[in-house]
């Protein structure tokens, strides 16, 4: 079965999409990152999309799921690398993906967890 790497960076997770998205290989990601979530207590995922010509209302949902999943484990979202007709589309979809911060690459969507990361501190989470 095809899967979309993970990868753990610091108090985060990595993942880029480097394939076209279909709907079976979303669920796998969404299952597979919400277990990476809580097994690595992250704090902050990453989602690069900028290989992604095309994302559908099921896609569109999808993501807005992964980050409503990550937000009740502890994890902020960023998705990063958004080409302009996939923002297009999603607003003409109507799909404001609640819960996820956006950044134009990976170095700015890691500031953002940073300083999300910072400004909540150890707030209403137990110690590691």
């Amino acid at each position: 079965m095809e899967r979309i790497p993970i990868l753990k960076m610091g108090d985060s997770l990595l993942v880029s999409i480097q394939v076209d998205m279909h709907d079976r290989l979303a669920m796998t990601l969404q299952d597979d990152l919400t277990a990476r979530i809580s097994e690595s207590r992250a704090r902050g995922v990453l989602i690069d999309i900028s290989a992604l010509e095309i994302v559908d209302s099921f896609i569109g949902r999808m993501l807005a799921n992964i980050a409503a999943m990550a937000r009740v484990l502890d994890a902020r979202t960023v998705l990063v690398g958004m080409r302009p007709a996939v923002a297009i589309t999603l607003v003409e979809l109507g799909l404001s993906l609640p819960g996820v911060s956006t950044a134009l690459n990976i170095e700015r969507g890691m500031e953002l967890i940073g300083r999300g990361i910072a400004r909540s501190g150890t707030n209403g989470r137990s110690p590691r």
